[in-house]
């Protein structure tokens, strides 16, 4: 198989597994419930960090996560037990945040937040754990593992052309969250003021049950890990 045969297959199998677990399109309400007191100027900031932050937090993911996670001996299952606890946290706060029932970003004053504290909010909560959760961190450890294992293929198809491919989905999936947070603004503008409240609303509720459905994911493999080691202990 020609070298960009191979390069475009393994650049669709990494866009068809990390998007379906990113959902950017899915994660705009997310976005603007938790933005829903910036300015317009302040979320296109924020879209560009949180793409950035997205590309570096896979692709460290992809390459270097597994061994992190091996060298501190953490498992998966603990990633997504804390990754879900802090999306529940998250979701929370947004369930509790009172304020914003009367708040609209089009008509209030604008939080007046510097670069350095919309780099901060940008990364935590918003690139991890909301866009990059624990769900998509997994994903590209084992990617990782795919791309550059001894079934990957020779030489170069293994070290060059799998790792090339893998950094370009995860570079078309960054852009593709950017452009889907940068024009969040069009569809709050479509809701209007009630449409808005109960938008987000629901929103922080579907995030709170993704929450708690990511730390049950953790817990069920936890105990299944358990059971298996006591299982093998008796016998």
């Amino acid at each position: 198989m020609l070298l960009p045969s191979i390069f475009f297959t393994k650049f669709l199998f990494v866009m068809a597994a990390l998007l379906p677990i990113m959902n950017p399109p899915g994660l705009v309400p997310i976005f603007i419930s938790m933005t829903a007191r910036n300015s317009p100027q302040q979320r296109r900031f924020l879209a560009r960090r949180i793409a950035l932050y997205c590309a570096l937090l896979l692709v460290g993911s992809m390459y270097v996560g597994g061994f992190v996670l091996s060298f501190f001996g953490v498992s998966l299952p603990v990633v997504q037990m804390s990754g879900g606890l802090l999306i529940t946290f998250a979701a929370w706060r947004m369930l509790n945040d009172t304020p914003a029932e009367s708040s609209q970003p089009s008509s209030e004053p604008a939080h007046t937040d510097n670069h350095a504290e919309l780099k901060q909010r940008a990364f935590y909560p918003l690139t991890f754990p909301l866009t990059v959760g624990p769900g998509s961190i997994s994903v590209a450890i084992t990617i990782g593992a795919t791309l550059t294992g001894p079934a990957a293929g020779d030489g170069i198809t293994r070290f060059v052309i799998g790792p090339l491919a893998g950094a370009v989905a995860v570079l078309a999936s960054s852009v593709l969250v950017y452009l889907c947070y940068a024009h969040a603004d069009k569809l709050l503008r479509y809701l209007g003021q009630t449409g808005s409240v109960v938008f987000l609303r629901l929103s922080a509720f579907i995030l709170l049950c993704l929450g708690v459905q990511i730390m049950w994911d953790g817990i069920g493999q936890l105990l299944v890990q358990w059971l298996q080691e006591n299982a093998r202990l008796l016998h």
